[in-house]
């Protein structure tokens, strides 16, 4: 017969072969028969996380915590007090995880107790400074804490000390030194020198270094990297929340839409259930808004961007300049300003209102120009291209707008690539060079067909065709293109998907060609697109 010794023995091997789900199983099994030892709980508790199981996991840090204060070990309780209150913290639950770590504080000081946990106990403050925009502090507490652990000898605090000191050199303008700390530190996990619950922090945290110095390269090296790690323990849920939005704005970027959504769908769900930060829940539904707005799914969009409070996918202009401008106001990270501009740029182009998004993009340019980073300078040259185009130069648009395809072509970003194919294309049709205008239309075309991109698919389609008459009554393009709809019968929701737009989009529209023509009703409509043959 089995003893308990030999099942114990077997989910300790489990755990030591990185199986968690088989040594969460076998752990919880030998627990509820007959309660743990405290170093088998905290075995319990690392494989509970490791395979997503939060509550679960709070619940025997707790249990392991109060096991090691009944056998005096006051040090290994705090042990268990910090690594619960971390994961409370990185689910929201900033209280609960701010009382656990003060109660370790509390039970290290009381004792006077020198010893390697002093050292994990520094790093919540640390990134309480980093967050707060205090890079010097954190740099200074993250270094307290790398000295406590070369005097103890740990790897993990060793590890996660590093990690901090290169994050706060990115924000301090020291980005070549802070990325190769970085580096280093990624090495060590993917190598496997590390815990497993050490790698998801670690990972999260130079995605958003390489995000704040916008080097999508590094941030794809090892998103591929540690993504061949983890195939190795197919039980293993290391990503969580906002480090999943990350990695599904790497995967959008580089053409990989499926991966994406389903990575951007993960971090909302995880995050919603318990409700999460809300910022980050904002984020993820923003992401998934994101992707399904450049596949055309409208529909699914609305919803997600209603979950992200966010509007700017759905044709209203003149709300999505104000929030823009709003949050321009209000932004002073580098990054996040960044972004504000680029999308500043695409809307007021969208708008007409060229001298806003000249400004604009002169001021992303600036910020391209002190960062010195690849994405960067792609969207800047990006947007000075754009702006040129509209601002009637053809000829400097083409060739800024070449070295933006460039720049995008050399970090691997196949759907902006297209995008800017597509204004070559306009500045070579403008400069009267139809045979490349028809050749960069038409490789954009091939590349949204591959990535799914039906909007742009459908406007570079659009593009493609030979210019029309101008319509009678004033109507735009757009205009002609709904009103030979409305004539064939259409309802406003069958036109919204036929030409990817929203039904208030169309419904604007169709207002709009009400009033340009003088007349009242959708009949009337549709008998003057028959008398000028509009269809």
């Amino acid at each position: 017969m089995t003893t308990t010794a030999d099942a114990l023995e077997r989910a300790r091997g489990s755990f030591g072969r990185h199986a968690w789900a088989d040594a969460y199983a076998q752990l919880s099994a030998l627990d509820h028969e007959s309660p743990l030892a405290p170093e088998d709980l905290e075995r319990l508790a690392m494989a509970a996380y490791l395979v997503g199981k939060g509550d679960d996991s709070a619940d025997v840090w707790a249990r392991a915590f109060h096991e090691w204060l009944r056998a005096g070990d006051a040090p290994r309780a705090a042990r268990c007090a910090f690594w619960l209150g971390l994961g409370l913290l990185e689910r929201g639950e900033s209280a609960r995880g701010g009382g656990w770590l003060a109660r370790a504080r509390r039970l290290l000081d009381d004792g006077h107790l020198d010893c390697v946990e002093q050292g994990y106990l520094l790093l919540p403050a640390a990134l309480q400074s980093l967050a707060q925009g205090d890079a010097a502090a954190a740099y200074a507490t993250f270094s307290q804490a790398a000295k406590v652990a070369d005097r103890f000898g740990d790897p993990d605090l060793t590890i996660l000390a590093r990690l901090g000191r290169g994050q706060a050199l990115t924000r301090l303008g020291e980005t070549a030194e802070g990325l190769t700390l970085l580096d280093e530190v990624m090495v060590a996990v993917t190598a496997g020198e590390v815990a497993a619950t050490v790698v998801g922090i670690v990972y999260c945290g130079v995605l958003v270094a390489c995000q704040w110095a916008f080097d999508v390269r590094r941030a794809q090296e090892w998103t591929a990297a540690l993504s061949h790690w983890c195939a190795s323990q197919p039980d293993l849920v290391p990503f969580r929340g906002q480090c999943l939005v990350h990695r599904a704005e790497i995967m959008q970027l580089h053409g990989a839409w499926p991966e994406a959504l389903e990575e951007a769908r993960r971090a909302r769900d995880q995050l919603s259930q318990p409700a999460g930060p809300t910022a980050v829940v904002g984020m993820a539904s923003y992401q998934l808004a994101e992707l399904h707005r450049l596949r055309g799914e409208l529909d699914k969009a609305e919803e997600a961007f209603r979950q992200a409070s966010q509007r700017l996918a759905q044709g209203q202009v003149g709300a999505a300049t104000a929030a823009i401008r709003t949050a321009l106001d209000q932004a002073q990270d580098r990054a996040v300003r960044a972004k504000l501009l680029a999308a500043l740029v695409e809307i007021a182009l969208a708008a007409g209102d060229v001298p806003t998004a000249r400004g604009a993009a002169d001021e992303l340019a600036g910020i391209a120009g002190d960062v010195g980073a690849p994405l960067l300078r792609a969207v800047a040259v990006h947007a000075q291209g754009a702006v040129l185009l509209a601002e009637g130069d053809a000829r400097a648009a083409l060739a800024t707008l070449r070295h933006a395809w460039t720049a995008w072509q050399e970090i691997e970003a196949p759907y902006e690539a297209a995008r800017v194919r597509v204004l070559v294309g306009l500045a070579c049709r403008q400069l009267a060079d139809q045979d490349t205008a028809a050749m960069e239309l038409d490789a954009a075309r091939w590349v949204f067909q591959e990535l799914g991109a039906a909007p742009e698919l459908a406007r570079v389609e659009q593009l493609a065709r030979p210019a029309a008459p101008k319509a009678a009554g004033g109507l735009s393009a757009r205009e002609v293109q709904v009103l030979a709809l409305v004539a064939a019968g259409t309802s406003n929701r069958a036109i919204a998907a036929e030409l990817f737009l929203s039904e208030k989009t169309v419904e604007r529209h169709v207002s709009n060609i009400l009033t340009k023509l003088g007349v009242g009703s959708r009949t009337a409509a549709a008998a003057y697109a028959f008398e000028h043959g509009i269809r």
